[in-house]
């Protein structure tokens, strides 16, 4: 069932031409939903305005100036946190390699030499992992849950690729 023309004339102050009165009756009387937002909107109309005391918007603008202070301190006192903790993790990090550096060359060189090392390692052995994965993998996961994985990445793509294509588009139009 449309609701849509219905909610419309509920929700908004408009006028109403006869005919459109008399399609908003016959749907009331068998529209539950709508009924229900006809007599929530009468008493909203009905409902007394209490004015607000003296003073309230005063005293709602310098609560709202604290507020927006205390946030304010908040988000540089963060801040302030954070650059201090990763400050204080580089150097962590780097404090071995800074003090190979100010060493001799040939320890310069041997430091730098071992962290290669290291990170060609790692990658070898991230690469091997993955490839062991890729040979395991699917044989644990039926066809259908595979199926379910390709449709949602291509889905994925194919939503990225006209996303971009939308907002990179060059505007159309009369060049002058």
């Amino acid at each position: 069932m449309n609701h849509q023309p219905f909610e419309e004339w509920l929700l908004t102050d408009k006028y109403l031409t006869p005919s459109e009165k008399r399609e908003l009756d016959l749907h009331l009387r068998t529209c539950v939903d709508c009924t229900a937002l006809s007599a929530t909107g009468l008493a909203l109309r009905s409902a007394r305005v209490i004015r607000p005391s003296a003073g309230f918007a005063s005293r709602f603008q310098q609560r709202l100036a604290l507020q927006k202070a205390a946030d304010r301190r908040r988000k540089i006192l963060g801040a302030l946190a954070l650059i201090l903790c990763s400050a204080a993790l580089l150097v962590w990090l780097t404090a071995p390699y800074l003090r190979a550096f100010t060493a001799a060359p040939t320890e310069w060189l041997a430091t730098l030499s071992g962290y290669f090392l290291y990170l060609t390692n790692s990658a070898r052995a991230v690469s091997e992992t993955l490839l062991v994965f890729a040979r395991v993998l699917p044989n644990l996961l039926p066809p259908y849950l595979w199926m379910m994985i390709v449709s949602a990445v291509a889905g994925f793509g194919l939503l990225s690729s006209v996303s971009i294509w939308r907002f990179a588009r060059l505007p159309q139009g009369v060049a002058s």
